[in-house]
Formats: structure tokens, sequence, C-alpha cells
């Protein structure tokens, strides 16, 4: 028998790793079922100890694992029928390392190794409690148990493949060879995995009936981290369905798609209503519910994107591990339930809803939009499912079902994004809201005549005046969020300027370190509002397409598209046809675009590589669609896309806000050159996002 000792090195590895895990499983909960038994000289108990160490351990038990099937991949390795699968030898070496998580068992190989990590950051800091930990840390290793089980005996990733070995691999699917392939997916799955820790301690925390809130405070930091890691995926899978699928368009509500926006949505919903149970005692069932849900969507997230039991082109695998998860999804559930009836009595509120003017019921409206849109995007994506297993015929739910719903929870979410931080606690006065609200009105029905007045309306055809209505709505409250935080931003350093004799500028950043989650939330706010400004630009698209020879010309939205020619090449890893396209505004030439198609030698598949110029007012997004057989020339497509580039700016600064919120505030001793009064004196307006 021919021998595979990388192969054989990994499968051991992922071997020893159930076993650690199992351990730790087991291990773990005995002590905490029968600490008197288990306990030791010091306070963990020696079997708890154990139990954790072990816990650590399989961390590097997995990284062992993790790069035996990298060394497969750069040593082209095709007797591991993963490698033979997803790599050939003229694929680029980061692609090599992307196939790592282009595949199913690879995939489910990362979401183990990162899981791992993120047990071995837990255990590290178990001394925050102790005992808390103990818990989050068996929780933790029973979810680390049921993907090892997987790895080990439904998707193992160093199966041998049967007969001779292979000269050369099928390749990677073209689709993934793109830059953004190399990072989205860790991304996406830091932002998945992340979620179990916070569920962890959620569920822990209502195990042992723990006091007050602390467990919240030990998992928020945990929470805004994974929270960004999510959104950061999303928005680079955005991207690249941008640059890559070719259609124009970055955001499909495909069924992949959504599973990753699901969890974003019900934890950008706990993000918000956790604030809720730290200010006023209110909301504990719901937020334990919303933590289960947002680690159960994960969970739903990856069967979707991993089993092919839904069309997609983001499914990159076909399976039949989809029994595994329903199986694990059902025990969670039963245990999250089971554990919740018991312990419900522990859960109740300490205050009432005061008043429908009132932080409290921004706060709640918020996450009822938000659940809203979580079931509409849930409905959509499971209905096909659903109605090929009751009828078994097959149906699609497009766009317009998604947009029918969402929009509108949009629009009123970029509202509650400019109203929530003005209102205060309790019930808010008339007086604060005639002093508050008065100038982001203004800002809002200026926009709104303005734009009713002056913007042109470049649509198609009736069905778009739907799309002008929202977008009119969307840029018009964006102008009265901008001003209310604006203002927020203001009030508060024209206080401090006034008591230090600082700038504007220094007040602000003293301002922002004084109260860094709150202002760092606002930015974030604000993050949001650029966001939806890049998104409602959609509304103005244009695009054409024709056939293009030597010297023609295609004229769209100011610019004048020239071919100059159109031509092939080739390389190890594909062959290409493209236009060279010089492109002209105003009677000037500004750049010259290389659309492009390539055909893949080792999977034997097509591929479009667009060509973009990309301003803040617009982008010019050129698609080669190949050649007319009769004509023998080539096919362009134009699309002139306003404001796009907005959504990505939008993105870098909910980043930038989500770190400045990760921020200790300023300490007391640092704030020499303003008096504690000042504090006092800042506008009362608390934290919004965490």
């Amino acid at each position: 028998m021919q021998a595979h000792p990388m192969p054989e090195f990994g499968s051991f590895a992922l071997l020893l790793a159930l076993t650690l895990s199992v351990y730790t499983l087991l291990a773990g909960a005995y002590s905490l079922w029968r600490p008197s038994v288990a306990a030791g000289p010091d306070t963990a108990g020696r079997l708890g100890e154990t139990a954790r160490r072990a816990g650590m351990s399989s961390f590097l038990a997995m990284s062992c694992a993790a790069l035996a099937l990298v060394w497969a991949a750069f040593t082209n390795d095709y007797s591991v029928s993963y490698i033979l699968h997803h790599t050939n030898k003229a694929l680029p070496g980061a692609y090599k390392f992307a196939a790592l998580w282009s595949g199913q068992e690879g995939s489910l190989l990362l979401w183990a190794l990162l899981l791992s990590a993120y047990g071995f950051v837990l255990r590290a800091r178990h001394r925050v409690d102790v005992r808390l930990s103990a818990y989050a840390s068996t929780i933790l290793a029973g979810v680390q148990v049921f993907f090892l089980l997987l790895l080990n005996f439904a998707a193992p990733p160093f199966a041998i493949q049967p007969g001779p070995r292979a000269l050369d691999g099928f390749g990677l699917n073209p689709l993934l060879q793109y830059p953004e392939m190399v990072m989205h997916p860790p991304m996406l799955y830091l932002g998945y995995v992340g979620f179990s820790v916070p569920f962890a301690f959620a569920l822990g925390a209502l195990m042992m009936r723990y006091p007050g809130e602390k467990w919240i405070h030990i998992t928020r930091r945990w929470t805004m981290v994974t929270w960004l890691f999510l959104t950061v995926g999303i928005f680079l899978g955005a991207h690249w369905a941008y640059s890559v699928l070719g259609w124009g368009g970055y955001w499909g509500w495909d069924p992949v798609e959504n599973a990753s926006l699901m969890p974003w949505l019900t934890g950008t919903a706990f993000l918000h209503s956790v604030m809720m149970q730290e200010k006023r005692g209110m909301m504990k069932s719901w937020n334990v519910w919303l933590i289960f849900s947002t680690f159960m969507l994960t969970i739903l997230g990856t069967l979707l994107t991993r089993s092919g039991i839904v069309s997609s082109v983001h499914a990159f695998a076909q399976s039949s591990i989809g029994d595994w998860f329903y199986g694990f999804l059902i025990i969670v559930f039963g245990i999250c339930l089971f554990t919740f009836f018991k312990q419900r009595d522990h859960l109740k509120s300490e205050n009432k809803l005061g008043s429908l003017v009132s932080r409290e019921s921004s706060f709640l409206f918020n996450n009822l939009v938000l659940l809203a849109a979580c079931f509409t995007v849930l409905w959509g994506t499971l209905f096909p499912v659903l109605s090929e297993y009751v009828t078994g015929s097959k149906v699609t739910v497009g766009a317009p079902f998604y947009n029918r719903v969402n929009i509108p929870v949009g629009l009123f979410l970029l509202f509650l994004t400019g109203i929530g931080p003005l209102l205060a606690w309790r019930s808010t006065s008339i007086r604060s809201i005639r002093k508050n609200f008065v100038l982001p009105s203004i800002a809002f029905f200026t926009m709104l005549i303005a734009l009713l007045v002056f913007v042109d309306r470049p649509w198609n055809d009736g069905d778009d005046m739907q799309s002008m209505i929202f977008s009119l709505m969307t840029f018009s409250l964006a102008a009265g969020v901008i001003t209310a935080i604006s203002a927020e931003f203001l009030r508060g350093a024209n206080v401090l300027r006034t008591q230090t004799g600082k700038s504007l500028a220094a007040s602000i950043v003293l301002l922002i370190r004084r109260n860094t989650r709150r202002y760092g939330g606002y930015i974030v706010h604000f993050g949001i509002v650029v966001m939806f400004i890049g998104i409602a630009g959609g509304a103005f698209n244009q695009q054409k397409e024709q056939e293009m020879g030597y010297g023609d010309t295609l004229t769209i939205g100011g610019y004048r598209l020239v071919c100059q020619s159109f031509t092939q090449d080739s390389n190890a890893n594909f062959d290409t046809e493209y236009a060279l396209l010089d492109v002209y505004k105003g009677g000037k030439k500004i750049t010259q675009l290389t659309p492009e198609k390539r055909f893949y030698h080792a999977s034997e598949t097509y591929a479009t590589m667009v060509a973009d110029r990309t301003t803040l007012q617009n982008d010019l997004y050129v698609i080669y669609e190949g050649k007319n057989p009769d004509t023998e020339k080539p096919i362009i497509k134009v699309f002139i896309n306003p404001l796009i580039v907005w959504i990505w700016i939008g993105v870098a600064i909910v980043v930038f806000g989500t770190f400045v919120a990760l921020v200790p505030n300023l300490t007391k001793a640092a704030m020499t050159s303003a008096p504690a009064r000042i504090e006092r004196e800042v506008p009362e307006a608390e934290v919004h996002h965490a």
C-alpha cells in the first residue's frame, strides 16, 4: 500500500482534535455538574482545569490539520481527493491557499479551526470569570465536537483518491479566482463562528442563573468584533459579486447571500436591544433568544452554503451532510428551549416601557423591523425548498419579493437611525423634541424639495417610478440623519470647547475619547447612512449593449467608448479574449478599459472579468460578453452605476466607527484638561450602538 504521510498526519490531527474536544465536553460538564467531586485544591477544580487545557490543545491539533491540507495543496499532492478536485499545478499560490475554503471539506475544516481559535482565546482569558468561562468553554466544546465528527466521519478533507495518482488537478472554480475570495470567506467565517462565543456565554449564564448583566459586559467585545467581521465579509462578497459575476449589480437576493444577511440582522438587533438590558434591566428573554437565533442562523447559513440544498451561484458544494446539520440544529434548539423554560423566572424584566416616545421604544421598533426583515429573507430563502418538498415542483423567489418588504423596512430603519439617539430614556419631553428635531426636519424637507425640483430622471420605464420615490426618500432621510448626528457632535464639542479653550477639532476628539462607545456608535450610524446613499443611487442606473468592431463607438451617460482592438491571449491557467476600449468624456480621453472573457483549462469553464472605472459620481462598468458568431464582432455591455462607490466608503466608515467603539474610554486620570463637571454638561444621548 502506498504511504501518504501528510494526509495521514492531517487525519491523525483531526482525530486528536476530536478526542481532545470530547474530553473537554465530558470532563467540563462533569466538573460543572458535580463540582464537589471534581474539585481540587484550586477554585477551578482539577478536572475542569484539565478540560480547559485539553480545549486549548485542540487548537494546536486543528492548526496541524489545516497546515497539512495547505501543504498538500502547495505540493500538488493529488493523492488527496480534495486537492485533486480544487487545485491544479498552474493555479497561483494565493488561490492554492484559498482552496482551503473553496470546497465543502476544507470550509468545514476552516469552521472548526476558527472555532478552536476562538475557544483558545476564551479559555486563556478564563480568569475574567472562572465558572462562567467554564460553562462557555464546555458549550463551545460541544459545537466543536459536532464539526469534528463531520470532518472525521462525514466529510474528511484528507480522503485518498482511489486509483493511480493524477498528474494534474481539476482546478479551482474560476469564479473563486479573484482577490476578494482570498479574504471574503475567512472574514465571513470569522463572523459566523464568532457568534458561537456570545451564544456559549448566554446559554451558560442562563444554565447557571448567572446574576446581573455581567455576562453581557464580558461578551460585548466578542459580539462587536464578530459583527464587524461578518459585516466586512458580507460586503467583500458583495464587491466580489459586483466584480466577477458580470451582471452590473452587487446583491441579487441569492440564497447564500441571504444566509449571511440573516445572522447579521439578528446580531444587529442584539447589539441594540442588549443596551435595554444594561440600562433598564429590560428585554432579558428577548436578548437571550436573539443570540440563540443568531447562532442557529449561522449554522443554517453554513448548511445552505455547503450542502447544496438551494440553487445558488455561491453554493460551491453538493453533499449529503444536510442530515447532520438538521440533527445538530434540532439538538441545539431543544437545549435552548429546555434551558429557557427551566430558568425563565430568572429573566424577568426589572422595568416596563414607560412611553412610546422614548429611547426604549426606538430600540424596540428597531428590533421589530430588523426581525421582520430577517423573517422575510428566511421565508424567501426556504420557500423554494419547502415547496419542492411538499409539491415536488421547484419555484423561484426573486428580487421583487424581497424588495417589496425590505425597502420600506430599510427606510424605516434609516429614520430610526436618526431619531433614536435624540430620544431620552423613559420619556422624551415636548421641549426636547422641539430642540433636537427642528434642524434634522429642516434638512429633510430642504433636500426633498431640492431633489424634486432639480434632479434629472433618466430611468427607463414606468416601473422605475417606485425606485425613484424610494431613492428620493432615502436621500432626504439621509440629509436629516446626517444633520442629527452632526448636531450631536457639535453640541457636545461646543460644551468642551467653552470649558477648555480647545479648538473645535480637538474638542471633538476629546468628546469621542470620553465616550468611545457612544460616539463610535454615531460614526457607525453615519457609515450606514453613507451606504444607504450608495444603494439609493441604483435608481438612476443606465445600461446599453451593442457589437463593437474596430473603431465602433458606444455613447452612454456622458461617456464615449471607442473600440481600438479586440484580441486573444493565453497562459498556463487560462485563455482569454478581450477588447481594448478608449474612454472619452467631454471630448478628452480619460482611460482605457479591457473587459475580458476567460476559459480556464483545468475546469473547462468560462468566467467574466469586468473592466471598471470608479469615481465618486458613478462607475463605468464594462462587460465583454463574447463574439457574435455571425459577425465575429465583440458584444460589449456597459452600465453607468451612480454613487456605488459610497457603499464601499460607508463600509470603511462602519469599520472605523466599530474600532472607535471598541477603544476604552479616556480614564479620569487622563482628563486633566477638562473638569469632571464638563462631562455632566455634555448632552445626554446615551449609546445607540454597542
